[in-house]
This record gives C-alpha cells, sequence and structure tokens, in this order.
C-alpha cells in the first residue's frame, strides 16, 4: 500500500439524499422492508452506515426526503405571503408552490403509497408528516387571526386543508393524466368557496381544474 492513496471511504460524489430515497424504495419494493436492512441501502448507494445516518435517523425515514422538504417551502412560503393576501389564496399558493410532483413521478408514488398502506412503521412515520404539514398551515392562520395554531379555527382550517390534499393526491394517483398541482389547485379552490357547487374532474373538460 505504500506509494498509494487509501480508498476514499464514506459518500462519494454524485451521492445525495435523493439517491438513497429512491434506492431505498426500489429495495423496500423488491424485497420487502423489513427485509431490506440499512446496511443494504448503503452498499447500493456506496456509502457506509454512518453516512447513511448523517441523514436518516431511521428506515422508515428514508422516504419522506421530499415531503420533509415539501413542509418546509410551504412554511417559507406562508411566511412571505403578503398580508392583504386571503388567508385560503395565500395556503393554494403555497401548497402549489412546494409541490414539484408531475404524471411521470406516478409509478414512484404508488409504490410509495403502497409501502405507507401495508408496513405499519412507515405508515407510523407518515402520521408524523402529515401532522407537521397540517400545523404548517394552522401555525400561518393562527397568526393571520391572532389565535394560538390549536385553536379550533386554525385547526379546523389546517385539518381540512391536509384532507383537501390528501384527496387530490390519492385521485391524481388513480388518473396519472396531469401534474398533482392540477388536482391541487381544484381541490383547493373547491374548498376555498365552501364546495358550492361540485368539482369537475380535472381534464374532463375544457379547462377543468
Amino acid at each position: 500500500m505504500t506509494g498509494t492513496r487509501p480508498a476514499r471511504r464514506g459518500r462519494p460524489r454524485g451521492t445525495s439524499t435523493r439517491e438513497l430515497e429512491l434506492i431505498a424504495l426500489r429495495l423496500f419494493t423488491e424485497q420487502g422492508f423489513h427485509e431490506t436492512t440499512i446496511e443494504q441501502i448503503a452498499a447500493a448507494a456506496g456509502v457506509s452506515t454512518r453516512t447513511f445516518f448523517r441523514y436518516f435517523d431511521a428506515k422508515a425515514s428514508v422516504l419522506w426526503q421530499t415531503f420533509d422538504s415539501e413542509v418546509e417551502a410551504i412554511r417559507s412560503a406562508l411566511a412571505d405571503a403578503p398580508d392583504d393576501l386571503p388567508v385560503m389564496d395565500a395556503i393554494r399558493h403555497a401548497v402549489l408552490a412546494a409541490n414539484h410532483y408531475r404524471a411521470a413521478d406516478v409509478p414512484e408514488l404508488r409504490m410509495r403509497m403502497t409501502l405507507v398502506g401495508t408496513v405499519p412503521e412507515i405508515a407510523a412515520s407518515a402520521s408524523v408528516r402529515y401532522d407537521a404539514w397540517e400545523r404548517a398551515i394552522s401555525e400561518f392562520v393562527g397568526r393571520r387571526v391572532g389565535q394560538p395554531a390549536d385553536s379550533l379555527f386554525p385547526h379546523v382550517v389546517g385539518r381540512a386543508t391536509l384532507a383537501a390534499c390528501r384527496a387530490a393526491y390519492e385521485r391524481w394517483a388513480v388518473r396519472a393524466d396531469a401534474d398533482l398541482a392540477v388536482y391541487l389547485d381544484a381541490a383547493l379552490r373547491a374548498l376555498a368557496c365552501g364546495f358550492r357547487e361540485p368539482l369537475a374532474e380535472p381534464g374532463s373538460t375544457p379547462g377543468g381544474g
């Protein structure tokens, strides 16, 4: 070994949280969640387990990097929303700005939905993330109306917004005919107007959504 440079350990050039996320998703789908080890995920990515834990605190957490970034993007957009922008308009703009899913992403997201629906450990981590997403909305509403985020009105807005967005996500994942933003926009507009009229299926009519 004298005169040669030791092999570089740890994260190789180009490794990212997104790469680890995709590798884990593939292995979970092929082998099963419980059958896949952190060592296998790290090896497939060409990193050490120590490097893995620099990014994630648990095996299930590897699937939520994009979602966690979305929550932070929503918080940031709401913090910058003009004071004269109506609450529901501000929320809709923030949610759409944070969304980056396209129709081509549906196969990947269907795999995620399957894992969330069948693996209790992943479902538990999903619940924590949904709570954080909802909290981002209720905290913004609370600031706007001068109430604690966990008081009734902010809590209702946060919970209703999350429910509308989850319904939009689930319907979009079934149809895969447009970007997720089209479905989110339609659902949040319907929520903002109190569901006064039936919501047309996005893409079902010219200009639908």
